[in-house]
């Protein structure tokens, strides 16, 4: 978390996961999977199979009252 003086009371992490050849590649009817509440700058997503590709992972901060905007989304891979 950053300093005790800042206004972020909390993380919410989204995630779509696909499993295609190539580049990765939202498909629209992959719904977002939604972490709330996290409190830590780090955070394990438990679940995940081998050799699958998850994709357009984003985070965003929150306070009390509203949400931020969400970072770029990135694309991982277990294998």
């Amino acid at each position: 978390m950053p300093d005790e003086d800042s206004k972020i009371d909390h993380y919410v992490l989204e995630y779509r996961r696909t499993n295609f050849e190539g580049p990765p590649r939202a498909k629209e009817d992959q719904p977002w999977m939604v972490v709330e509440g996290i409190k830590g700058t780090e955070y394990t997503l438990s679940g995940l199979k081998f050799d699958m590709k998850y994709m357009n992972f984003r985070v965003r901060a929150c306070n009390k009252a509203v949400a931020g905007e969400f970072s770029e989304p990135v694309t991982l891979e277990t294998r």
